[in-house]
């Protein structure tokens, strides 16, 4: 099979959730016959829920669509470097690859802050590939943050 990146479609997701007044991260996961079988955006404040990050959104869509907790053979391409939240779901949901746009400093958990891979309890650590729309990625979320600030003033 042809590697085919999601990350457009991930991006869409992102900027739907901007428009919605979220943080601009999107979330989409591929089955292993290279088909979208979920694709999400954050939706903490829409649903009043702090766990309603993309990734989670994505994975629990992608679970009920396979009728299992266990997603083996899954890709998730996400515009953000995932926080610790989700990359321990990512890690519990046994997704095959992590692609992910940019990189997160302050609140990232796979090459930033808990690094929630790199630790002997984590039952399952997928491939990581990091950067996929990295400045695109970054620039939509520079974006929603400069004009968040320039209300707020």
């Amino acid at each position: 099979m042809v590697f085919k990146s999601q990350m457009t479609q991930a991006l869409i997701e992102a900027r739907a959730a901007a428009a919605r007044g979220e943080v601009p991260v999107g979330a989409v996961i591929v089955g292993p016959d290279g088909q979208v079988v979920a694709a999400e955006g954050n939706r903490t404040r829409e649903l009043n829920d702090p766990t309603a990050h993309a990734e989670i959104l994505a994975i629990r869509a992608a679970c009920a669509a396979a009728g299992s907790e266990r997603l083996v053979g899954h890709d998730l391409y996400v515009t953000l470097e995932p926080c610790p939240m989700c990359a321990a779901a990512i890690a519990y949901a046994r997704i095959e690859r992590l692609y992910y746009g940019a990189s997160d400093p302050k609140s990232g958990g796979v090459a930033h802050g808990a690094q929630i891979f790199d630790h002997a309890q984590t039952h399952h650590t997928p491939e990581v590939y990091d950067g996929l729309a990295e400045a695109e990625s970054a620039d939509l979320l520079r974006r929603f943050f400069a004009q968040r600030r320039g209300k707020d003033q």
